[in-house]
């Protein structure tokens, strides 16, 4: 007997690559919202890599769910940034592992000859930046959908 697996259901996993600054306002919106833990990060100095585990609102499935009168979902996805040259942080404590943080956006600031600076901005004054040789990420569902335990579309207060 074999597992089913995600690629088994209806639905198909998001499966993005980014390799221009063009490319990130479309990763942004789609990880807007999302949800982790300082412990869902990692940095591989020697591999140049940065993870992000996250609880990700299927913003792409939205209008989907509301025409259909169904649950909101989210999903699980894997955030990664090759070519790495260093990380820093901004308003997380390195000890706190089990905080919950939110995504607002990412963001970049170009550099000389491709490099820059990739920022995951978070709720309440946190950022993650990185210092990259270029632009190059994915963005992978690594698990199937499941009702969004508020059972909301996250808000935004205006202004």
């Amino acid at each position: 007997m074999v597992d089913a697996r995600f690629e088994d259901g209806g639905e198909q996993p998001l499966r993005l690559k980014a390799e221009a600054a063009e490319d990130l306002p479309v990763v942004s919106a789609l990880v807007q919202d999302a949800v982790l833990t300082g412990a869902d990060m990692g940095f591989s100095r020697k591999g140049r890599r940065f993870d992000v585990l996250l609880n990700r609102f299927r913003w792409e499935d939205r209008s989907a769910a509301e025409r259909a009168r169904r649950p909101f979902e989210r999903v699980r996805s894997v955030l990664s940034v090759m070519d790495v040259i260093s990380v820093a942080s901004q308003g997380l404590g390195k000890d706190d592992k089990a905080a919950i943080l939110s995504v607002l956006a990412l963001e970049f600031e170009p550099g000389e000859d491709g490099t820059g600076v990739l920022t995951l901005v978070l709720a309440g004054d946190g950022a993650v930046r990185l210092t990259v040789e270029c632009v190059n990420l994915t963005l992978t569902d690594v698990t199937r959908p499941y009702r969004a335990p508020s059972g909301k579309v996250p808000q935004h207060p205006e202004g």
